[in-house]
């Protein structure tokens, strides 16, 4: 599993042209499922993001985490994120996971993050066409993969 986080101050997701969900401060999680991405990928990355101390204390140091300042998640299913460029410029998505095994660990990721960080998580619409609309602060934007580990 793949994801590009992004601190943000708001976020507003559109599908066909109509609001379908936003948040204040907190994450935008893009999320990308592998073909062989498995549950405890899943427990590995949402525990990783929930306790991700990437907001400011009182003396300006990123020390908090998003249950510390009440934040709230934005996940969004991205199969771009799997992207493989190794032949021309066209990108080629054979490893991101078909939809029959992607919305599942989609959706148990959705309940992991709820779970793990208590905060008000909301979500894209899994497959569709979507708009985003945010606004990065810092910009504090973060990858992580959960088959590297670092």
């Amino acid at each position: 599993m793949r994801v590009v986080l992004q601190r943000v101050t708001s976020c507003i997701l559109s599908v066909e042209e109509q609001e379908y969900s936003r948040i204040g401060y907190g994450f935008l999680i893009l999320l990308g499922i592998d073909e062989a991405d498995t549950a405890e990928d899943m427990e590995w990355l949402t525990a990783k993001i929930a306790g991700l101390r990437i907001f400011d204390d009182d003396l300006g140091n990123m020390n908090l985490d998003i249950r510390d300042i009440g934040g709230e998640v934005m996940i969004v299913s991205q199969f771009t994120l799997h992207a493989s460029l190794r032949k021309g410029n066209r990108p080629s998505y054979i490893k991101a996971a078909k939809p029959d095994i992607a919305r599942p660990l989609y959706e148990d990721f959705i309940q992991s993050i709820q779970e793990k960080t208590e905060c008000n998580t909301v979500t894209g619409q899994f497959g569709a066409h979507m708009e985003l609309a945010l606004v990065n602060d810092g910009p504090v934007t973060i990858f992580i993969d959960s088959k590297n580990r670092e």
